[in-house]
C-alpha cells in the first residue's frame, strides 16, 4: 500500500526534528507545525507520537537495506558490496543532511536502528560470504568486531562531510580503501575497487 503525500511529510518531518533536538521526543504540535499540516492530520494517518521515533528509525533500515541491496543487483563479489555499500551511506548523508544527522544521533543507541549493520539484509552477511570463500584474512569469531569498525568509520565520515571536512567522494572512497586492505586485500585491489565508479542508489 502506497503512503500518502500527508504521511510521507509527517516522516520527513519527525526525522528532521529528531535530528536537530537529538531527542527522541517530540509534540503533536511542532511536529504538525514542522510538517505544515493540521493536528488532526497527525492522528488520521494512525501515527503515535509515542512510537513514532522507533516507526522513522526501523522505516529508515527497512528502506536503506532495501535500496543498497537492490542497486548492487547481481554482484556476486562481497569486496565490492561492501565498498559501494559504504560509499552509498556517505553520499546519501551529503544529499541528504537531515537524514545523516538522524544516523549520526541515533545509530547506536536505537534497536530498530542496529539493524543497518546486523539486520539479513545488512554488510554482515557480505563479510561472511568473504570469510568463508577465503577472501578475507579475518575469522569468524572477529565478524562482531569487523561490523563495529564499519559501522564506527561510515558514522565518522557521515560526520566529517556534514560538518565540511571531507567530501563524500574523497571519505568514501578512502574509509573503503582502508576498510578493505583490513580484512586482507591487496592495497592494489582495494585502490582499485575503492575507487570504481558508483551508482545512483536506487529506490526500493
Amino acid at each position: 500500500m502506497a503512503i500518502s503525500s500527508s504521511k510521507k511529510r509527517i516522516h520527513r518531518a519527525a526525522l528532521v526534528l529528531f535530528a536537530e533536538k537529538g531527542s527522541t521526543a517530540v509534540s503533536v504540535s511542532e511536529l504538525a507545525e514542522v510538517a505544515g499540516v493540521a493536528r488532526g492530520t497527525i492522528y488520521n494517518n494512525g501515527l503515535n507520537p509515542d512510537s513514532l521515533f522507533e516507526d522513522i528509525a526501523s522505516q529508515l533500515t527497512n528502506e536503506m537495506n532495501a535500496r543498497v541491496i537492490k542497486t548492487l543487483g547481481a554482484e556476486e563479489d562481497s569486496a565490492k558490496r561492501i565498498s559501494l555499500g559504504i560509499r552509498m551511506y556517505i553520499r546519501r548523508a551529503h544529499e541528504e543532511p537531515d537524514w545523516g544527522r538522524f544516523l549520526c544521533r541515533f545509530a547506536f543507541s536505537s534497536q530498530s536502528l542496529l539493524g543497518l549493520w546486523t539486520g539479513e539484509q545488512s554488510p554482515l552477511s557480505d563479510i561472511l560470504k568473504g570469510v568463508t570463500s577465503k577472501r578475507y584474512s579475518i575469522t569468524e569469531s572477529q565478524m562482531f568486531a569487523v561490523m563495529n569498525m564499519i559501522a564506527g568509520t561510515v558514522l565518522s565520515s557521515i560526520f566529517s562531510v556534514l560538518e565540511g571536512f571531507k567530501t563524500w567522494r574523497e571519505i568514501g572512497s578512502e574509509v573503503a580503501e582502508l576498510i578493505l586492505s583490513a580484512l586482507g586485500l591487496e592495497h592494489e585491489q582495494a585502490t582499485e575497487i575503492a575507487y570504481m565508479e558508483l551508482p545512483t542508489l536506487l529506490e526500493p
